[in-house]
């Protein structure tokens, strides 16, 4: 009974913090239509990633139109009405056929509307492009939010009256109606621009790779995986959480969706061994979000950062290796500061899985990873890769019993694919509409240049303000929006005006826009957490951010130097980068939990803390500084905690 509440509670606090999860369930004969459409476009992405993608406006209008009326036949036009209506009102059907025709529009027309781009566009073409855009925006109000539709709203409109504007900084000589809307929808720069492209090549494969491991068994598998490599040592249930969250986060790419579906299991056990509430759900919350960041597959922006900077999906992957060894090591090293603090021990060996039997087991379930990863690393397409990974993690499914597949299952895994792409599909055509207004107006110069007066000039500023615009933005934003926008903005006047490395100015946007999952005062996934553990919802994102602060100070390190983004490495800077972060990042979980070889002071707090930055930047001088101060505190905590114990043994012995 207990498990069952329990489900049901978590189902509960995966729709009030995740969107993407208030679909209609139960919609009578549409539920047939629903399938068709969901089954077709996985197979149509299935086929052109095999044989071959269409002509990116092609790819794009069968991507979007087809995700565009599933969104209107699933999700309602108010949120709550997804538990009470038994069928999909008329409306929505309505809105469902006209969004797919005015997507389908540029292939039926295609050869004429690319003609009209010298021509000029009828009228006609200028109402389908109205209202296809005010359709993308409907779309994602209800799979997204309102946020980035508000963003996306006052974009046009600046657009339109940008000459109205009386700052002379931000004023240009406006476009009409009519301009704006042809050139948001039929050009390659608005909502068929790059991110719905991406998306329609790579992105869509990818999140349906992560259905299919999550559909064959595998996030148990990684749950007691993760149980087995750690559950045993201090704070075992905190670690193994952070161990299983990694796995599973970089699959499911939903921070929310991994909190609670990896929380529901991890987070009561957490309580149990002693850990508050608060922090528990942080340590879930951490964990969960940093999975985006996660290689070999990370979040769905990954994919449109290969493309603004027009390099293989393995230079990513590569880059965002070693920040996320320390993200989820900062974690890692706090939870068992915590766990000592508190004098939380670990799991007794009964309770575990043995590690041996699991691997001999199931380790197989490991090999799509490994296809996935090797197949990028030999210079294969992200595409084929995707490809490779699905089709193996489906066969694999095959050899036990309690992993296969039948019918009815596969149908319904298609199914489910397009379902899970829908709020990124949507988010993505949002986006691409920012984008293209950036480019229209030129706003990116204009916001470089404003950047630029506040900073005066200074990197640490510039990097400071990008940081809080992000920041901002995802409180709203869904990650992959966010990246776009901030890409798009503010990216350019990082490297144009102070010179920065390209993949580091990128990576430090994709950066903060995750984090903002966890940063209060809107921090979704630390709620749905604190939700699950019933605990102080603010106080859940603080300890979050506390947990996860290599994700505040890492960026900056490898904007200044991005030896730490693997750029002009050598094998011995590598692993000397490696080993002094590896150690700062202890200085620094130390410091922000308040134990190091004993309860800290907070003048010694202070002092890791900046031992730990010290050595965590990547310069010999620095390290010396960090190695000397860290090593004293341990001295002085280390002869502290031997006195208490001569002490204690003193008052026994009297």
């Amino acid at each position: 009974m207990n498990k069952d509440q329990q489900s049901v509670d978590a189902q509960k606090v995966l729709e009030k913090y995740d969107r993407e999860s208030q679909y209609r369930i139960n919609i009578g004969r549409w539920a047939w239509v629903v399938g068709f459409l969901g089954i077709s476009l996985t197979l149509f992405h299935l086929y052109t990633g095999y044989f071959g993608t269409l002509p990116s406006q092609k790819q794009g209008a069968i991507h979007l139109g087809t995700a565009l009326g599933i969104i209107f036949l699933l999700f309602p036009i108010k949120k709550g009405l997804h538990r009470v209506q038994k069928t999909v009102p008329w409306y929505d059907v309505l809105l469902a056929f006209l969004a797919m025709y005015v997507a389908y529009h540029k292939i039926i027309f295609f050869d004429d509307i690319l003609m009209a781009r010298i021509t000029g566009y009828t009228t006609f073409d200028t109402i389908v492009s109205i209202i296809g855009i005010l359709l993308v925006l409907e779309a994602t109000r209800r799979t997204v939010g309102l946020a980035i539709v508000i963003v996306a709203t006052i974009a046009i409109l600046y657009a339109i009256l940008g000459k109205y504007i009386p700052t002379q900084v931000l004023s240009h000589a406006g476009f009409s109606i009519e301009r704006i809307t042809t050139n948001l929808w039929y050009q390659d720069s608005g909502v068929f621009g790059t991110p719905i492209q991406i998306s329609a090549k790579y992105i869509y494969l990818f999140l349906f790779f992560g259905v299919v491991l999550v559909h064959t068994n595998i996030g148990k598998f990684f749950n007691n995986l993760a149980f087995a490599l750690t559950g045993r040592f201090t704070g075992g249930t905190a670690k193994a959480a952070v161990a299983a969250s990694a796995l599973q986060g970089m699959v499911s790419g939903s921070s929310v969706g991994n909190t609670v579906a990896s929380g529901s299991f991890t987070i009561p056990m957490m309580k149990k061994s002693g850990f508050k509430p608060e922090f528990a759900a942080a340590t879930e919350a951490s964990a969960s979000t940093g999975g985006q960041i996660m290689p070999p597959l990370m979040g769905a922006a990954a994919f449109i950062m290969m493309e603004y900077l027009e390099v293989k999906f393995s230079t990513i992957m590569l880059a965002a290796t070693i920040p996320a060894i320390l993200y989820f090591s900062g974690i890692f090293i706090g939870t068992h500061f915590e766990a000592k603090k508190r004098g939380i021990v670990g799991l007794p060996k009964s309770q575990l899985p043995n590690l041996k039997e699991l691997l001999k087991k199931y380790g197989y379930m490991l090999f799509p990873l490994i296809i996935i990863i090797g197949t990028i690393l030999a210079g294969f397409t992200p595409q084929r890769a995707a490809l490779l990974g699905i089709f193996t993690a489906y066969f694999i499914s095959l050899l036990r019993k309690e992993t296969r597949l039948n019918f009815k299952q596969t149908v319904y895994l298609l199914i489910e694919g397009a379902r899970t792409a829908l709020p990124v599909i949507a988010a993505v055509a949002t986006a691409g509409i920012i984008a293209g207004v950036v480019s229209i107006t030129g706003l990116g110069s204009k916001f470089a240049s404003g950047i630029i007066a506040l900073s005066g000039g200074f990197l640490p500023l510039a990097l400071f303000f990008t940081m809080i615009a992000c920041l901002i933005l995802g409180m709203g934003l869904p990650t992959t929006a966010n990246y776009v926008v901030t890409a798009t903005v503010a990216a350019p006047a990082l490297i144009n005006s102070f010179g920065v490395e390209p993949i580091a100015v990128h990576m430090f946007v994709f950066y903060f826009g995750i984090v903002a999952d966890i940063t209060p005062p809107v921090c979704l996934a630390a709620y749905a957490g604190a939700g699950i553990a019933r605990a102080n919802p603010f106080k859940t994102g603080i300890d979050a951010v506390r947990l996860a602060i290599a994700a505040f100070i890492i960026p900056y390190i490898f904007v200044a130097d991005p030896i730490l983004l693997m750029v002009d490495v050598t094998p011995i800077k590598f692993v000397f980068a490696i080993l002094t972060a590896l150690i700062g990042m202890m200085a620094v979980s130390s410091a922000m939990i308040g134990y190091f070889k004993a309860n800290s002071f907070v003048w010694e707090r202070i002092a890791l803390f900046i031992g730990g930055l010290c050595m965590i930047i990547p310069e010999m001088y620095t390290n010396i500084i960090g190695v000397v101060v860290i090593g004293a505190i341990w001295y002085i905590q280390k002869n502290r905690d031997n006195d208490r114990m001569e002490n204690q043994n003193m008052t026994v012995q009297a």
